[in-house]
Order: C-alpha cells, then structure tokens, then sequence
C-alpha cells in the first residue's frame, strides 16, 4: 500500500456491500473476460524497414525499427473499460453521461474493479467507443456470454432451462432524421458542394439561398398537402443538384486528362482523402437524385447508407428505418441468450438457423443448446433447415402435445422484453456508424439487460456477498476482515449458504485462524 493510500477509506469500506451492483461485481468472472480480451488489446508488433546503399565500404543493408513498440500511453484497465460498457447499456446512458455518473457514483467504482474512490473521470468519453470497436462483435459476445454463466452460478436458473428458448426479431432504428426527398436532395447538393470545396474545386454557381428556399417551400407544401406544387418543387432540387454534380464531374475528369498527359491539375486538393471523399458524396448524391418512390434498395439517409426501410406491420407506425434484429430468451426466466443483427431484411425463418448458432455458442461452456424454440408464424417452413430442434408455432396448433400448448401460450413473453431492450437498454435508436455497429449495439443492448436481470434475481433469490460473509466469519473467529480477505485462496470454494457454522468457516481460512 502506497503512502498516498494509507489515509484513504477503501471502497468496500465506504459502501453497503449487500446492494445487489456490489453482489454482482464478485460474481462476475472477470478474470475469465481479461483472459479472452486481452489479446484483442495487445500491442501490435510493427514491420522492420529495410534500408540499403552504398559508402566507402561498400554496398550495405541494414534492418531496424521492427517488434513491439514501447511508446504510447499504456491502456486502461479491461476490467475498468468492459464494466463501462456494461453500465452504459445497462442504465440507458450516453458516453458523456456515463463516465460523468461514474466519477458520482461510489457503487459503479466498486463494480468497475476500483479500490479507493476516484473523483475524476475514468476515461475520456471517446476512448469507450474506441474500446467497443477493438472488442469486435465476438468481443461484447463474450461479455454477453459472461452474463449468462453469472445467472447459472448464482443458480437464478437451472441449465436445463436454457435448452427452450423464444426466439423473435425487432427493427433496430437508426439515428436518422425521416427520409424526405425535399431534405434529402437539399443535404446531398450541400455534401457534394462542401466535398468540392475541399478538394480545391471552386464552382460557379452553388444554388445555396434557393437551395435553402426550395427547402422551405417543400415543407410549407407538404404541410398544406399542395402535392402538385410540392413535386414542381421537388423537381427543381433534384436539377440544381444535378446542374452542381455535372460541373464537379467535368472538372474531376479534366485533372484526371491533365495527370494522364503528364501534366498538373487544375485543382490542387487540401488533404489525399478530399478526392475519394468526393467521389463517395457524388455516388451517394447520384442514387439520391435518381431514386424514385417505389424503387428498391433506396438511400435513406447520406451518412448512413446500411439503412432499411422495414414494415412490421404496426398501426402506429408503419415503416420503421434501421436493421432487423433477432433476440433469444429463455422460456422460462427471460434471460437474452442471443442478439444478432440482419442486414437486408431477410424472412424471419431463414435467420433462424444463425441465431441458433450464436445461441449455441454463448452457451458451448455450459455443455447445453437450445432444443425447443417457441416462435410466432414469420418462422413458419423452416423445420428441415433445424435439424435437432422442436420449432413450435401455432401454425401446427392441432398437432401439439398439451404440453407444447402450455408452452406455446408463453411465447409472447418476448414482447415485453423487447420494449424494456428499447426503452430502457437504448435499443430503440443506434447511434454506432455502419453495420458493425448494428451488430455491437445490438449484442451490447443484450447484455445491458442481463445485468439488470441480474441485479433482480440477486435481490429475489437473496445472494449473498462475498465480503459480507468474510467480514462475518472473522467476526466469528476474531481476526480482521482484511487477514481474512488474504487468507482465502479461492472464493469459489467457499459455502455459499450464508448460515453456515463457524467451525465450516473456520476450514477455509487456516491462516488467520491460527
């Protein structure tokens, strides 16, 4: 213990070990999660350059800078960075929120590893994105699958129960604004302008303020449902852009003629990505500016382009814009053993199979996979392409056991569940760039839940806390909770009743005993 710590309370000290975040934070298999993460962490080793010539010797060659680079600022601590992202999703936060709540919040420094109480932030906002996308998909999977051993050693569910699960699919929205061609057409005109811009390309004319007014009058139309004004409108945004992309695309073509002949461009452009920027804008611009209403694959949103236009057929709204999502749940406790994210809106049934898979492998540790699903009829025709696995459906209804029946009337179980992922594990809007992070937002929504579904069952089953039981068996024995922290080699082999005797304590901690 250093000097600065001597006179500091420790955490464990100043917090009542009994709330269920503390419980939870020594039953989660930590050291497990390091073990599996940290070689996604690891420092990469670089290539050696090679440099050859020739001096008065001679010719030479010589090799240096390869292996592991020694600088940089060295990492965070995994444990510190996974229990963030567990809090994150697990109590519907911001990054910004998440890290200022941390620094408040005694309970979550406990959680997150910490021994003396931290007022400051634990990291920069930043770095817990940074953090996600190193991890990768089968890096937050591992922290799902951590949740779902937890639930299994704090016997808050039997293995068995994990071998019937329900399984169904949501639409994961995305963070973008409703698709409208008027807005559309007015951000495509100014992402091409500003690209051009960039890249050293001035135009002659940019239609900024009748850019704006056309915007304007679009909206005033739609409002006031003047549809034929409203597509005279529509149709002038959709020249003016073309006017401006026909300009840039003949001014890219004579640099490229000019650098072909040997000579120089015209336009000199302000960084190297300005050109494949602005050739990425142009593309996007050029979809935008020929998409009609009942076309396919269309573009929703310029920054976003994994965007889908999905109905599942819902009164109150109609088309949602994101990417399908597939959760599983236990049947019987509702704990998420699956969340997989679908880009292209595939039929229900036929992602079946890979959310089984995924299921299938959170659950390879515990020797156990899913024998029953209980699922709506978007699953229906799939049976041959499961093989091993009772797919149950009402749509076979006369053919069921009373047994399967009973199951069956539990099959909308899920519904709720989806609606707590959205409203309170941040579901219902993603915010994460791309279809990677689809499948991180998604997986992390997932494994948000468990830790609160586990907060529930440490308070309904009564678990008790590893430090509250040494605390009470030095009590007992007359030593210090601390000589009876040292004492103990493994926690796991301690009782996990509560009420056991002294004398079954006193077998654990030789040591301090003596």
């Amino acid at each position: 213990m250093s000097t600065h710590d001597f006179f500091r309370s420790r955490l464990d000290q100043m917090i009542d070990l009994r709330h269920p975040l503390a419980v939870l934070a020594t039953r989660l298999p930590w050291a497990a999660i390091e073990a599996a993460v940290a070689p996604k962490l690891a420092r990469q080793a670089l290539p050696a350059k090679r440099k050859s010539g020739e001096d008065l010797l001679g010719a030479y060659a010589v090799e240096f800078g390869g292996g592991v680079s020694p600088a940089g600022r060295p990492r965070l601590p995994i444990r510190l960075m996974a229990s963030l992202l567990y809090l994150k999703n697990s109590f519907n936060l911001s990054d910004e929120e998440l890290v200022e709540r941390w620094a408040e919040n005694v309970q979550w420094q406990f959680f997150s590893g910490m021994d003396y109480y931290e007022p400051r932030l634990p990291c920069d906002a930043t770095q817990i994105g940074r953090f996600r996308r190193l991890l990768g998909e089968d890096g937050i999977e591992l922290l799902l699958k951590a949740t779902i051993d937890t639930a299994i050693e704090i016997k808050a569910l039997r293995p068995a129960d994990l071998e019937r699960v329900i399984v169904d699919s949501t639409v994961q929205s995305k963070a973008i604004a409703h698709p409208v061609d008027s807005r559309l057409l007015e951000i495509a005109r100014h992402k091409v302008v500003g690209a051009a811009r960039r890249a050293g390309i001035s135009l002659k004319q940019t239609y900024v303020q009748e850019g704006k007014t056309l915007r304007r009058k679009a909206g005033g139309y739609a409002h006031a449902k003047q549809f034929r004004r409203l597509r005279k409108t529509v149709k002038r945004q959709r020249t003016i852009l073309g006017v401006v992309m026909r300009e840039v695309q003949r001014k890219l073509d004579a640099d490229k003629a000019a650098l072909g002949a040997g000579g120089a461009p015209a336009h000199e452009p302000g960084s190297p990505k300005a050109i494949s920027d602005l050739t990425m804008w142009l593309e996007r611009a050029e979809r935008i500016r020929t998409q009609q209403r009942h076309d396919k694959n269309k573009l929703y949103a310029l920054h976003a382009p994994e965007v889908e236009c999905i109905s599942k057929g819902k009164a109150r709204n109609p088309y949602e814009f994101g990417v399908k999502v597939s959760l599983a749940v236990t049947h019987k406790h509702g704990l998420m053993v699956g969340a997989r994210s679908f880009p292209g809106n595939p039929y229900d049934g036929h992602v079946l199979s890979a959310q089984l898979e995924q299921t299938t492998n959170l659950m390879q540790d515990l020797g156990r996979s899913p024998k029953q699903v209980i699922v709506d009829l978007g699953y229906r025709g799939v049976d041959a392409d499961n093989p091993g696995v009772q797919i149950i459906h009402r749509g076979k209804y006369k053919s069921l056991s009373d047994h399967d029946k009973r199951l069956l009337k539990r099959r909308q179980a899920i519904e709720p569940l989806i609606g707590h992922t959205k409203a309170d594990h941040r579901m219902d809007r993603c915010w994460l760039h791309g279809a990677a992070g689809d499948a991180l937002h998604a997986l992390s929504c997932a494994a948000g839940y468990n830790i609160r579904w586990l907060l529930r069952a440490i308070v309904r089953l009564g678990v008790g806390c590893f430090f509250c039981v040494l605390n009470f068996a030095g009590w007992c024995l007359g030593i210090s909770p601390f000589r009876a922290v040292l004492a103990v080699p493994d926690r796991h082999q301690l009782p996990r009743s509560g009420s056991a005797s002294v004398t079954q304590w006193s077998t654990f901690i030789p040591a301090a005993a003596g």
